[in-house]
């Protein structure tokens, strides 16, 4: 185990930038980091670990995509709510409009 100490480099999963990133250590509790502040974004919050967050599942939008689904297929619609009901279906990212 090595004991960390104030200003010392770690890898990180930063919440601004969505990723894991260069930060440096800027409060430690037990000898263990307790707040990191990323290199890149310089933004501070609690050592996660290098651990992402777990995904966001919209509930509506799984409800709609079902209604959606039901409409163009009746019969597969309900084999397929039956088999996944775990998945969530991905949604695609929008696209940027240019003007």
């Amino acid at each position: 185990m090595s004991d960390y100490r104030l200003g010392d480099d770690i890898d990180d999963f930063c919440v601004r930038c969505k990723r894991v990133m260069n930060h440096s250590v800027v409060s430690v509790v037990n000898s263990e980091p307790a707040k990191v502040r990323c290199r890149t974004c310089h933004s501070d919050h609690d050592y996660r670990h290098e651990q992402a967050p777990p995904p966001k599942v919209d509930l509506r939008k799984q409800a709609l995509f079902g209604e959606v689904l039901k409409k163009v297929d009746p019969d597969s619609a309900a084999v397929e709510a039956a088999a996944g009901a775990e998945t969530a279906p991905k949604a695609k990212p929008k696209a940027k409009s240019k003007k």
